[in-house]
């Protein structure tokens, strides 16, 4: 056994020098160039290359991190120059750590195979084994296993290839690209516990775009708006931006921030997109970390979309190796930042924003855009032509806060939402359990005019409201959940816990028992109540007439006049549309 083993050493690394010094090597080459650069890996042919990049280097360990649906392993490669593989020993080394997180639509597919081709190049070639002097990788070859399996050349209608690619969601039609707040999924909150154990300095995500034609290669989105440390605003527009456009466009690529058209025409100008934590590289700022959205065009070639994006993959390795330090000392006032500013400054932490009118100007280099007449439909479609279109247009990239929030001391939840915490935790969010009473003054959202949409959206039926704002004073158990608002997260806890926000739990629908009424009335049994309530209680008497005179649909109900006593007495469920997590305004004799 021990002769074996030495012998397969030996052959490894025979294979691994050999190929370091030029040779051609097909155990090496990926599916991808070998098939001519028109095909993709299968998932059992992907892992099993980077398990053997991991067995050949002593920089990578293959780690698993969680389970599909359909019982597929996910892992995550770990590459590290000092082959140090947790997230405690990285850190003491002060090496910013990079995400790449590959195939969460499985369709689009060009970075699991970029990914691999750069990683040949830093861990067996090592011609580019310089890129890991100063940063960890974290590369994550597929995170939609399942769907990466669904195979088929028909999958993408819009996409230049691969011959087969994957799906765009789970086996379970969840879309993860939608799930980084609410974690429905069991890849999520794998993936969740994974980047709260190493809180990576740097996020990226690799994607295809669907949409317009137009002649950059790749584009690119990292927010600009979610980011409020001002600083970080102006790292990424004067020296990521232009440092990343410069790196790409040397390696013979075209590219371009990742925008849309006004009112459909780029000619009209383009736009920057606002998004929010339920997005991948939104959820990154969301939590303080620069996150970038790689957008390879759907029409080119394959073979230049994976170049493209390990190009760009390349340029941030790059940027962040040669400056370690000033990406960690950025992340570290961006957390102190967010602490001082809506924590101890009590400032209103911005929930919506909207571009404004100021723009810079930007040549665009489109494809002319045609309305063509079709038989078929009888009207007009929009087409593109081949011809190359450049222009001059304003590109509208700045924008202001429309709505905010003063966020409290602390949030309380109750025991019995304890499936909440654990989500919350995954983010990587401090909670503890109060452990006695204590006495609170507390803030409590009551909800009303309550709807919900004919269809769910990513499985969750997310209703509409609007609330009034109640002061209470409350007790809590011993088990209660104290949420504190003097941590890092402060930003990610007001987007879960605070329902104006648009990606909170209530709106994701996490709540939505509240809004349901389990018990009512029997008219015999409520009828005399109210009378009783009428007669002695003259202040709700005239608001009773009022509304019968005024509302001539509540004069012809006999039910809705009853309601009217109904929730005015003491049988009505005081618990209905209640938001039962609490905002703490002040700590009472504790």
């Amino acid at each position: 056994m021990k002769k074996f083993l030495t012998f397969i050493f030996l052959i490894t690394f025979s294979t691994v020098n050999s190929f370091a010094q030029g040779e051609k090597s097909d155990s090496w080459r990926t599916v991808f160039e070998k098939s001519g650069f028109v095909s993709t890996e299968t998932y059992v042919q992907t892992i099993s290359y980077f398990n053997k990049l991991a067995s050949a280097s002593a920089f990578a360990k293959l780690v698993e991190f969680g389970e599909s649906p359909q019982g597929r392993k996910l892992y995550c490669l770990i590459v590290n120059k000092r082959g140090l593989f947790t997230p405690a020993k990285v850190r003491q080394t002060s090496s910013p750590v990079i995400m790449i997180q590959n195939g969460i639509h499985s369709g689009e597919i060009a970075g699991k195979d970029a990914s691999m081709l750069l990683l040949r190049e830093i861990l067996i070639e090592k011609k580019k084994l310089n890129l890991i002097d100063n940063v960890t990788l974290l590369v994550i070859p597929i995170f939609n296993v399942d769907g990466h399996e669904r195979r088929s050349p028909f999958n993408r209608i819009n996409q230049n290839g691969p011959k087969e690619m994957g799906w765009r969601t789970t086996a379970q039609n969840f879309n993860l690209n939608r799930d980084y707040t609410k974690a429905d999924t069991p890849e999520m909150r794998a993936w969740l516990k994974l980047y709260s154990n190493w809180l990576p300095d740097f996020f990226i995500d690799t994607h295809v775009t669907d949409g317009a034609d137009y002649q950059y290669t790749i584009t690119y989105g990292i927010d600009k708006h979610l980011t409020l440390f001002p600083k970080e605003r102006n790292w990424i527009r004067k020296i990521f931006s232009p440092y990343i456009e410069n790196f790409v466009r040397k390696e013979g690529f075209l590219i371009s921030p990742y925008v849309g058209y006004v009112k459909g025409d780029f000619r009209n100008g383009i736009r920057d997109w606002i998004g929010s934590p339920r997005f991948s590289n939104c959820y990154a700022t969301v939590q303080n970390r620069p996150g970038l959205l790689i957008e390879a065009h759907m029409l080119k070639p394959f073979k230049d979309r994976v170049y493209s994006t390990k190009a760009l993959l390349e340029a941030v390795i790059t940027l962040v190796n040669s400056h370690p330090k000033e990406l960690l000392r950025m992340n570290a006032e961006t957390d102190s930042f967010a602490i001082n500013r809506y924590f101890k400054k009590h400032k209103a932490y911005p929930v919506k924003f909207k571009l404004t009118e100021k723009c810079d100007t930007f040549l665009y280099m489109g494809k002319k855009p045609l309305m063509v007449y079709s038989p078929l439909l009888d009207a007009k479609v929009k087409k593109y032509s081949k011809e190359n279109l450049n222009v001059k247009v304003p590109y509208y990239n700045y924008s202001k806060v429309v709505d905010s929030v003063f966020l409290p001391s602390a949030y309380i939840i109750p025991y019995k939402y304890k499936d909440i915490v654990k989500i919350m935790r995954l983010h990587g969010i401090k909670i503890h359990q109060a452990g006695k009473k204590l006495k609170a003054e507390v803030e409590i959202y009551k909800f009303k005019n309550v709807s919900f949409p004919c269809h769910p959206y990513e499985g969750r039926f997310s209703p509409s409201y609007q609330y009034d704002v109640l002061k209470d004073t409350i007790q809590t158990s011993g088990k209660d959940f104290i949420v504190p608002l003097n941590q890092r997260t402060i930003g990610l806890i007001a987007w879960l816990l605070e329902p104006k926000f648009v990606d909170s739990f209530v709106k994701w629908g996490l709540f939505n028992p509240i809004f349901e009424r389990k018990e009512y009335f029997e008219i015999y049994s409520m009828e005399p109540i109210a009378q009783r309530m009428f007669d002695s209680d003259s202040l709700l008497r005239k608001e009773y007439l009022q509304k019968v005179a005024a509302d001539a649909n509540f004069r012809k109900s006999v039910r809705a006049r009853l309601n009217f006593f109904y929730k005015r007495s003491p049988y009505y469920d005081n618990h209905f549309n209640v938001y039962p997590v609490k905002r703490v305004l002040k700590w009472l004799d504790n």
